[in-house]
């Protein structure tokens, strides 16, 4: 079979997609001049790769559930402002390096809405991640045992929007409380976090057994963030 060199070259420049199309060109487009074939290719090139990247972002972002701005269920019963919610969905809070803070009883949709704002940053090249609080202290436990502690908390600090859902299932020990101040405050400023819990963010404070750490943990969160203190009359 005739190999064509040209499309060996695309290949090798990893243009897959613009190899295929040279490979197995569309009939419809051979009417077309040449800088409108060339357009399209290169078109369905950068959407392809485009595609990709949100791809492995979501894979990344581990969401814990999969959940979109377009489906947030904005009922009488629940007190959701979709002013705000389609305002943080254009991500200028990312690049402003703002937080939201978000508080709701089960049933009030808060997981379900930051992971949507999760996955709408994705879906703009911001690379996000998800963790459970309580989960995310057995990381870095695991972490300090394996003298990875530091490169942990760096990584952390390089994504552009953490999410940290469930905030306030227990008090937490002094030395949680470092580590939970140690995050926000080597993002306060620089990069976005979403905190979400059940109880009030008000009482937030209360979970940390120091009041000057509490104080650093809640000026660092709160004092640049967008709040959300949701309600649901569902039982």
């Amino acid at each position: 079979m005739f190999k064509n060199p040209t499309i060996d070259k695309l290949r090798d420049l990893k243009l897959k997609v613009m190899a295929q199309m040279m490979n197995d060109p569309d009939s419809d487009l051979q009417e077309l001049g040449f800088e409108e074939r060339f357009g399209m290719m290169v078109e369905k090139e950068w959407l392809a790769r485009k595609n990709s990247r949100i791809k492995r972002l979501l894979n990344s972002a581990a969401l814990g559930i999969n959940a979109f701005v377009e489906d947030i269920d904005y009922s009488i019963e629940r007190s959701i402002d979709k002013k705000l919610i389609q305002k943080l969905a254009t991500c200028t809070f990312i690049e402003q390096k703002l937080n939201i803070v978000v508080s709701g009883k089960t049933g009030s949709g808060k997981t379900y809405i930051i992971c949507a704002v999760g996955n709408v940053a994705c879906r703009h090249d911001y690379a996000t991640r998800y963790f459970r609080i309580p989960e995310l202290l057995l990381e870095i436990q695991a972490a300090k045992s394996e003298n990875q502690y530091s490169k942990f908390m760096t990584n952390l600090q390089k994504i552009k929007l953490l999410i940290l859902d469930d905030i306030g299932l227990k008090s937490y020990t002094l030395e949680e409380s470092r580590d939970i101040l140690e995050i926000v405050e080597s993002r306060y400023n620089k990069s976005s976090t979403i905190l979400a819990g059940q109880i009030a963010h008000t009482k937030w404070y209360e979970l940390f057994p120091d009041p000057t750490i509490a104080d650093a943990i809640m000026d660092r969160i709160s004092h640049n963030a967008y709040i959300l203190a949701l309600d649901s009359k569902r039982s």
